[in-house]
C-alpha cells in the first residue's frame, strides 16, 4: 500500500469510530428500511452504450486542490443525468475530496439513474452508511484491502441488493480481485505513488479480464479519442470526474465525451 493511501486508510479509522458513535448501526438499519430497493447500478452500465458513463461530483483532490469553486452537487448531477449519463459518482470522503455524504442524500432525492458512494471504504458500518443514504453501490479499492476485507465487504454489499465497484490499480491485485468474484471491476489509470496518469494502464489490464465482467476505466478520460481507445479495448464504461468539473459547459462537456459512445 502506497504512503498516501495508508495515511488515508489511518484518518478514515478514526471517522469511522467518531461516526459510530454517533449513529449506531441499528439507527442506519432503521433509515434503510424506509429507503426503496437499490437500482441496478450494473445494469444500467450494460444497457444501451458501447461505453457508458459514470459522472462524478467532486470538488476537489489530494493532488489538485479545488477543481471547481462554484460546486453545487445536486445541479451538477442533474446535468449528469439530463445529458446521458449512465450512473452518478459521488466524491463523499470529506478530509481529501471535500465531499460529503449529504451530497449523495440530496442527489439521491433528486435524480433517477443509479448514484455511487466513492470514498475510501474499510468498514461494514460505511456500506450501512451509503445504503442509509440511498447509495445504489459502493466503490472498494483493493489496494486498501486485504483478501478477507475484500470478499467480507463485498458480501455485505450484496447483502443490501447493491453493487460493489471494486478498483484496481496494480496489476498484481487482479487475481485476488477474480478470486474474490467480483463483477464490476474498475481499473485506475491513475498511480497514487506518482500521481501520474496512463490512459493505456486500463487497456493492458482489460486483455487479463474475463469477457464476462463488466469493466470500468477510471481517471485520464477527457476527449471523444479517449472514448474511442476504451471502446476498441472492449471496456464497458468510464467514470469521468475531474474533466467534467473543470469544463465552463458542463452539459457540452458530457454530451461531447459521449458522441463516439
Amino acid at each position: 500500500m502506497t504512503n498516501f493511501l495508508e495515511k488515508i486508510v489511518a484518518i478514515k479509522r478514526r471517522e469511522v469510530a467518531a461516526a459510530k458513535s454517533r449513529v449506531s448501526v441499528e439507527s442506519l438499519r432503521d433509515q434503510i428500511a424506509g429507503r426503496p430497493p437499490a437500482l441496478n447500478f450494473c445494469g444500467a452500465l450494460t444497457a444501451g452504450r458501447e461505453v457508458s458513463l459514470i459522472a462524478e461530483v467532486k470538488k476537489a483532490s489530494p493532488s489538485l486542490g479545488v477543481i471547481r469553486a462554484d460546486f453545487n452537487p445536486i445541479e451538477i448531477a442533474e446535468i449528469y443525468a439530463q445529458s446521458g449519463a449512465s450512473c452518478v459518482s459521488v466524491l463523499t470522503d470529506e478530509t481529501f475530496f471535500q465531499g460529503h455524504l449529504d451530497h449523495l442524500r440530496q442527489i439521491r432525492d433528486t435524480i433517477t439513474i443509479p448514484v455511487l458512494r466513492k470514498d475510501f471504504i474499510i468498514d461494514p458500518y460505511q456500506i450501512f452508511e451509503a445504503r442509509a443514504a440511498g447509495a445504489d453501490a459502493v466503490l472498494l479499492i483493493a489496494e486498501c484491502l486485504d483478501s478477507t476485507q475484500l470478499l467480507d465487504l463485498q458480501n455485505e454489499i450484496r447483502s443490501l441488493d447493491m453493487t460493489a465497484l471494486v478498483e484496481i490499480h496494480e496489476q498484481g491485485n487482479l487475481t485476488r480481485v477474480l478470486d474474490a468474484n467480483a463483477r464490476l471491476i474498475g481499473i485506475n489509470n491513475r498511480n497514487l505513488k506518482t500521481f501520474e496518469t496512463d490512459l493505456m494502464h486500463c487497456v493492458r489490464i482489460r486483455q487479463q479480464i474475463p469477457v464476462d465482467r463488466v469493466v470500468v476505466a477510471e481517471s485520464g478520460i477527457a476527449t471523444a479519442q479517449d472514448v474511442a481507445v476504451l471502446a476498441q479495448a472492449r471496456i464497458d464504461a468510464m467514470l469521468v470526474g475531474e474533466s467534467l468539473m473543470r469544463s465552463l459547459d458542463i452539459r457540452t462537456a458530457v454530451r461531447t465525451l459521449l458522441e463516439p459512445a
